[in-house]
């Protein structure tokens, strides 16, 4: 095989006359290749750590300063090293070895650096405190006002020419600490509309309590950790909402992201896999040298980078107690599943990255490959999908030695996976709702044993060319996988392009060697443990109720002419829709992002408000227009402003939180916190934001953008509700629900949000027709 002639560097043989080696040349350049490659992919990372360290500073930055400086002293007949050399010679005898001219150059040059070095270090604290003004936020949407322009201009001027990814770190601000006072007034607002008003004044008197005594010790802790640490919630967040979970991770953490909804740009899967594959590796290139431009909101203001360092080479490993996550720093492989196989593919020959006919070459050979998945290898995967204490026993039992340890460590290390899927997802028209779910709920689950679940993301390819992502989530957020994912739509069907037969463009290679099919040695013991993973995988999988709708009547376009916020809109028309579905109200969690402060995650946004309530009543009772419409606006600004209180650092959820842990740590009981943490989030939202808008023309083609991503649901009897604006005139909602909740139902809810989104634009009386 082609693939064992290049495994094997030289051959030798022993004769009487001696040792005869036989060199395999091509090896051997592929050797001196691979080397190469990493080499330079060494010095790029060491270049970009500098120019990250020096940021807003640059070679060229220093080089002015260092002159000007040098020039100006010599103009003044000034000593450049400002007595430093004078000192120095007190000391050391450097008039031996220094002549006075080159003295003055050295000591010009070490006080010059030092100049540059206090002009980066005043710039970063001065776009620091900037970064810390979150005014702006509070203007009206569409209005700037003076103020805010001015400090746009200063942001910019202090923040430096042509930063790359990682510039901006230094200079975000740390995550404040609310104080507990504010935290339990918020935490009290936000649950009023949700309780009885007996059980009210007993909470209210449980938040009085720890207020007084128990909050404040557990806050001075709090506040050492946050100047101690960069941020204060993150590093807690990951290991004890997700690493620490010994629950299935499929469908309870586990997300998706969609193909295009109408376009189909081929029905040939190893092409479709080459362009996909191909656009993932250009994009961790680009990450690797940290040439992706930094998120900015308003094209100004940084947003932080960390998230992004675990999106290749990574993989979740199994504890007994707590997972971990192993990250490599270099991968030159992925691993492909196809019908119960695993295989090792290249990514480069000859010193490159493979070009994406080759890539669809080596899925075709795959494709081709009619071998039997060995005995435990087709569901090996279902450990990964189970319960995490099994999967760490057999993790331990099974896989630490011999080809096993071997074939797992090349998944594991892998740069990420892909499933060559047996099966036919995509939207038919003629069945558009059996279709989209049938899709959804493929890309969340699957068989169950055909993903790995603990993969930073997978790559699913389905036989009709369709195509997903399945991604893990302790490592990062759904808009780090999704900056990802829209690099990649942007590329594969406009800018890589097929032939007119549907393949990838360019030529197969004629020399490349074959993927490396795995090999396992699974005795019967794992076996089982594989089939019990299997069981409480599926029995977790079959309950989920998905339903995927397109919203067309209106879209954001529409929304933006009754001047509110499409979020704020979209939010309380879920508010409307939940409560006609249920005939109550219930704790709602929506996801914003902190990434305004350095390795910020996400904070909860409480969206079931006392105004929120009192328009759902309005509506419900059939109040009057205007008693209606101002309602709707009351609940909006309230909306929008508690968003920006998330944003900025001053929500309520992750401070509580983590004072739960810290109050763990001291051996303390609170009734208050424990109440707190235990309340279930029977509706839990989250919007799928659009972060490159500049990659598409939702103008001309708004076709061309995912139709979004969706989670499971949240709570045992409640729903999961994920949304993406596509365009001006399109919404694509992703619900999720347990069918084995009597009180839950996904297509129903489906219908409600449909017609709490049409009854609340009717109020604004608005022309539908017009765009």
């Amino acid at each position: 095989m082609a693939e064992a002639h290049q495994a094997v560097a030289f051959q030798f043989t022993v004769t009487p006359d001696g040792i005869d080696l036989q060199l395999c040349h091509e090896a051997l350049r592929q050797i001196y290749l691979s080397g190469l490659h990493s080499w330079k992919k060494r010095f790029i990372r060491f270049k970009n750590g500098v120019m990250t360290g020096v940021y807003p500073g640059s070679p060229g930055g220093f080089m002015v300063v260092v002159v000007s400086y040098m020039s100006y002293n010599k103009y003044q007949q000034l000593d450049p090293s400002l007595g430093l050399i004078a000192k120095l010679g007190q000391h050391m005898p450097i008039s031996r070895y220094i002549s006075t001219d080159n003295q003055k150059i050295v000591g010009g040059v070490l006080v010059g650096t030092g100049l540059w070095v206090t002009i980066i270090m005043i710039m970063r604290n001065v776009l620091k405190s900037l970064l810390s003004w979150h005014g702006w936020m509070r203007a009206r949407h569409g209005s700037v006002s003076w103020s805010t322009r001015i400090w746009m201009l200063l942001v910019k001027v202090f923040s430096g020419r042509k930063p790359m990814l990682y510039s901006f770190q230094n200079s975000l601000p740390r995550l404040p600490v609310p104080s507990v006072k504010d935290t339990c007034r918020r935490y009290l607002e936000s649950v009023r509309p949700l309780m009885e008003d007996e059980k009210y004044e007993r909470m209210k008197g449980l938040a009085e309590d720890f207020e007084k005594n128990l909050g404040p010790r557990l806050q001075w802790y709090l506040k050492l950790k946050s100047w101690w640490a960069s941020n204060y919630v993150s590093d807690w967040w990951e290991e004890y909402i997700y690493l620490r979970g010994r629950g299935p991770i499929m469908v309870n953490s586990n997300y998706y992201a969609m193909d295009f909804l109408y376009v189909f740009p081929t029905s040939i899967q190893a092409a479709r896999a080459g362009n996909a594959i191909h656009a993932i590796m250009l994009y961790r290139r680009k990450l690797d040298r940290a040439q992706i431009k930094p998120l900015m909101l308003l094209h100004t203001i940084p947003m932080c980078s960390a998230q992004y360092e675990c999106m290749f080479n990574s993989s979740r490993v199994p504890g007994v107690e707590t997972d971990t996550l192993q990250h490599m720093n270099e991968s030159k492989h992925i691993a492909v599943y196809h019908k119960g196989r695993y295989f090792k593919v290249w990514m480069f020959y000859d010193g490159r990255l493979l070009l994406p006919r080759e890539i669809e070459q080596q899925m075709e050979r795959i494709l081709a490959d009619q071998s039997e998945p060995l005995p435990g290898e087709e569901k090996l995967a279902a450990l990964t999908a189970g319960e995490r204490t099994p999967w760490a026993n057999a993790r331990e039992t099974y896989f630490v030695r011999g080809k096993n340890k071997q074939s797992l460590d090349v998944i594991e290390k892998a740069a990420f996976c892909v499933t060559l899927d047996d099966t036919e997802q995509r939207f038919e028209e003629a069945n558009p709702v059996k279709s989209l779910d049938s899709y959804a709920k493929s890309l969340l689950h699957g068989k169950c044993h055909d993903r790995w679940f603990d993969k930073s993301f997978n790559l699913i390819v389905f036989k009709n060319g369709t195509m997903g992502l399945n991604a893990e989530h302790s490592w990062a957020d759904a808009p780090i996988i999704g900056h990802l994912w829209e690099h990649v739509l942007s590329m594969d069907p406009v800018r890589l392009g097929y032939t007119e037969e549907g393949h990838c463009c360019g030529e197969p290679h004629p020399n490349l060697p074959g993927p490396q099919k795995l090999q396992w040695d699974i005795p019967a013991e794992c076996q089982d443990a594989i089939e019990r993973s299997l069981t409480v995988a599926r029995t977790l999988a079959d309950d989920v109720d998905s339903h995927i709708f397109p919203f067309n009547d209106f879209g954001k376009g529409l929304i933006k002419k009754c001047r509110t916020s499409p979020d704020a809109f979209i939010q309380i028309a879920l508010q409307l829709a939940h409560y006609r579905d249920k005939g109550k109200f219930c704790l709602t969690y929506e996801a914003s992002m902190t990434r305004l402060f350095r390795e910020g995650r996400t904070e909860t946004v409480r969206s079931c408000t006392m105004e929120t309530c009192a328009f759902v009543r309005a509506m419900i009772r059939e109040g009057t227009r205007e008693e209606c419409l101002k309602l709707l606006k009351q609940a909006a600004d309230k909306h929008q402003n508690m968003y920006r209180l998330a944003m900025t650092g001053e929500g309520i959820d992750r401070h509580l939180f983590c004072l739960y842990v810290v109050s763990k740590y001291l051996g303390e009981d609170s009734a208050f916190l424990k109440e707190v943490l235990s309340e279930p989030w029977r509706l839990s939202t989250s919007q799928t934001p659009l972060q490159q808008l500049e990659l598409f023309d939702l103008v001309k083609h708004p076709e061309y953008v995912s139709s979004g991503g969706g989670f499971g649901p949240v709570a045992d009897d409640g729903y999961g509700v994920s949304y993406i604006i596509v365009g001006e005139n399109l919404i694509n909602f992703h619900i999720s629900s347990k069918h084995s909740s009597p009180e839950t139902d996904s297509h129903r809810f489906g219908g409600n949000i449909r017609q709490a989104m049409l009854d609340m634009l009717d109020l604004f009386q608005l022309d539908k027709k017009t765009n």
